[in-house]
């Protein structure tokens, strides 16, 4: 390792102090998880249901969308209502006015002050108690029971198409029927009671509920606790002690930067010939922009729910494509074409780490990969599609409809065929890399690198696997980020950083020694905080403090790279002007330039606006979290795969240049349109709904009477400004790589076209 010794020691020492956290408290997840009773029973014995009704109703949930629908313990979409804080408030006012009609002879709100806040009292007594006894029944008291009957009658009729409810359909977005079997809308109910429950009542030996005392609920005096408030203020100080110390490294660590190389006087890439499997990558591409155009416009569409509910400017679709659906198809998608583009890019370079040559049967690899994935993503839609409109019988739903899980929602088997397809991306990307890595008297430490970050993505995938249709909530959450956070925030940054630092190194325009010193150094910081970081989404769902110690400590630190990433795009840019073929890399150059942006705004300051307890104890599941969503998986991730792409493209059809006009619009449309989508609506929005959250609770930040007001309905209409700039940016995207592909884009100009002829 030579030089590099001092930077892999840290390297290996980081990943094996944060998995250590991460293994360690994840086990925690496991011990500490909410109890789910064998039994809830009134006082008297009468069993009102047990164990594996709430299990079954957890998956009737899953059946309609799940997370796409509403969301449980602040997870999920943001039209209808948290269904833990909804039903939990109206369990709670129905207990009230059944106290007072019995003890007043009135409703609640007609009796004074005093009386109210005794009843007030006598609710947080009965609500925040365990009162589950030795044999695992949850004993509760008639009135109680009562309340809890009065608040299921409502969600039966809510998810029925019950007409006294059909407006609030419209607004939450949901479909009419949205679950036509009775008994299962009954299994759902219990399942909401559920998570209300373990949301109301404390943990044995504790004065905060299962959740933390999430959500803000000012009538049982569910607030911030004191452990929530400190380690709050831990994570901001350990933020600026982070800065601090990355600052004077930067200023007295580094060593003084040497001359970068001459370039070469043609594009070092075009010395290499395409080999089969790089010209087979073209339908690659393809996909990408395919599903990129498809996931934009489907986002437009769903968008749209939000303003008409049922209905897509008067006609009525909600019953062939319901928001939940469209939403599901929304984000999976995203992944889809994502993924897909750091594929391609993996496959373009295995053969030139190889030497310029394919290992024997890469083309039929790379071909049946493709096939796959088409398979993967065909099948999965269809299943989505099939489960939310309630064909699918329900016992097949979790394998192959709709796991009801935001970001995994494909079915079971889909997720294994995806998985299966990665591990044959590992092995292509090995059977290029290896021989390169064996070979002796180069400089392999960067080459090692990436074959680390390969390696991760094609294994930690696995990680999705872990739960089953039936696991507890807690836990399925705790694996669930494990494949959002770690895999796609964590392993997928440290591979994008590591092939760019490859592919300048390659083209000479960077040092290798340099490259690799700073992708070590860059991988060891993601990785300090992005591997414990993964618990700052864990918070309120259903885990303990130290928990929420960890996850705000070191998630803290994940913002720390960002704010040197206005130097990597500096660094970025100026690339461009090292040698005149370099102005054919200039549109792939601009996307990574934005993807530093976005990581700095997108993942840096709205990542960090939500991240300390005491915001996210406020904003989970509200207007706030999209803004960070969109910014940091499209501005970031999205930017990323675009840039990979078209840098693909430049060489797999090296004889035609891009268009000016169309990559001006793309790159610009695409940047404008994600700034007016957040700043003219999302934020606004999240703003206004933190505000209510803080001085009401989370169910009215949510609720039909509040989300429905002329202010934030003309919000939500002033969206589509921004949805239709940026689909015109898309659409002129996918123009450009199509005409591409096509070899209908325009030629190169001399001495351009010369220097690419070689490649034939």
């Amino acid at each position: 390792m030579g030089s590099y010794k001092r930077l892999w020691f840290t390297l290996i020492g980081v990943l094996i102090v944060t998995f250590s956290l991460l293994g360690y408290y994840g086990a925690e997840v496991y011990r500490q998880a909410p109890p789910i009773p064998a039994q809830v029973a009134t006082q008297d014995g009468k069993v009102l249901f047990t164990r594996d009704g709430i299990l079954d109703g957890q998956t009737a949930w899953q059946s309609v969308g799940g997370m796409q629908l509403g969301s449980i313990w602040g997870h999920g979409a943001y039209q209808a209502p948290d269904w833990t804080a909804d039903w939990l408030h109206r369990e709670l006012t129905a207990w009230l006015d059944l106290a007072a009609r019995q003890a007043h002879g009135k409703d609640y709100a007609a009796l004074d002050g005093p009386t109210q806040a005794a009843l007030r009292e006598q609710l947080r007594e009965e609500y925040r108690g365990n009162r589950t006894d030795a044999a695992d029944v949850l004993k509760i008291s008639d009135r109680r029971a009562q309340a809890i009957a009065q608040t299921a009658a409502y969600y039966d009729k809510l998810f029925s198409d019950a007409p006294e409810l059909q407006k609030s359909r419209e607004h939450f977005a949901m479909k009419e029927n949205t679950l036509p079997s009775a008994e299962r809308r009954q299994q759902l109910t219990q399942f909401f009671f559920w998570t209300a429950w373990a949301a109301a009542t404390e943990r044995p030996g504790h004065d905060v509920t299962y959740t933390n005392n999430w959500p803000h609920e000012p009538l049982i005096g569910n607030q911030p606790s004191g452990e929530n408030v400190v380690w709050s203020i831990t994570s901001v100080v350990v933020l600026l002690a982070g800065v601090g110390f990355l600052v004077w490294c930067w200023a007295f660590l580094r060593q003084h930067e040497e001359p970068l190389p001459e370039p070469a006087a043609r594009d070092p890439l075009t010395v290499f010939a395409l080999t089969p499997s790089q010209r087979s990558l073209g339908k690659y591409l393809f996909l990408v922009v395919a599903l990129f155009v498809f996931q934009v416009f489907i986002g437009g569409f769903t968008a749209h729910y939000t303003i008409e509910g049922q209905k897509f400017y008067g006609l009525d679709v909600s019953q062939w494509f319901p928001y939940a659906l469209t939403r599901t198809w929304h984000i999976q998608s995203a992944l889809f074409w994502i993924a897909t583009g750091f594929l391609a890019a993996g496959l373009f370079l295995a053969p030139l780490i190889n030497g310029g040559k394919d290992p024997k049967y890469q083309k039929l690899g790379v071909n049946v990969l493709f096939w796959a994935l088409v398979l993967v993503v065909v099948g999965s839609f269809a299943g989505n599609y099939l489960a939310i409109r309630q064909v699918m019988p329900p016992e097949w739903n979790f394998w192959l409809g709709h796991q009801g899980y935001e970001y995994v929602d494909l079915g079971r088997l889909w997720q294994i065929g995806k998985y299966i397809g990665i591990l044959l991306w590992l092995v292509l990307m090995l059977r290029g890399v290896v021989p390169a890595l064996l070979k002796k008297g180069t400089d392999r430490n960067l080459l090692a690198l990436l074959t680390a970050s390969v390696g991760a993505i094609g294994l930690f995938y696995g990680a999705g696997l872990a739960y089953g249709e039936r696991t507890h909530l807690s836990v399925m959450e705790y694996w669930r980020w494990w494949v959002v956070h770690l895999w796609v925030e964590g392993f997928f940054e440290v591979f994008a950083t590591t092939a760019l630092a490859f592919i300048f190194s390659t083209l000479g325009l960077v040092s290798v020694r340099m490259a690799g010193a700073a992708s070590l150094a860059s991988a060891s910081l993601f990785m300090l905080g992005g591997i414990p970081g993964t618990f700052h989404h864990l918070y309120f769902s259903g885990t303990t403090t130290p928990v929420m110690a960890v996850g705000a400590s070191f998630s803290a630190l994940e913002v720390m790279p960002l704010i040197v990433l206005g130097h990597e795009a500096w660094e970025n840019w100026r690339l461009k002007t090292r040698a005149p073929w370099m102005e054919e890399l200039k549109w792939p150059l601009m996307c990574f330039v934005a993807v530093a942006f976005w990581n700095m705004l997108g993942a840096g300051v709205f990542g960090f606006m939500i991240n300390p307890p005491i915001s996210l104890y406020y904003v989970q599941g509200l207007n706030t979290t999209p803004v960070h969503a969109h910014a940091a998986l499209f501005g970031v991730y999205g930017f990323l795969a675009l840039g990979f792409t078209l840098l693909v493209l430049r060489y797999v059809r090296p004889h035609y240049a891009f268009n000016a006009a169309l990559m001006r619009t793309a790159f610009w449309g695409l940047n404008a349109g994600l700034v007016l989508m957040i700043f003219t609506s999302l934020l606004p929005i999240g703003f206004i709904q933190f505000h209510a959250s803080v001085s009401h609770g989370l169910w009215y930040a949510r609720s039909e009477e509040f989300l429905q007001q002329p202010l934030l309905h003309t919000l939500r209409w002033v969206r589509t400004f921004g949805d239709l700039v940026f689909i015109g940016g898309a659409v002129a995207m996918a123009l450009q790589v199509v005409l591409g592909l096509l070899g209908k884009a325009p030629a190169l100009p001399e001495p351009g076209r010369r220097l690419s002829e070689a490649r034939g």
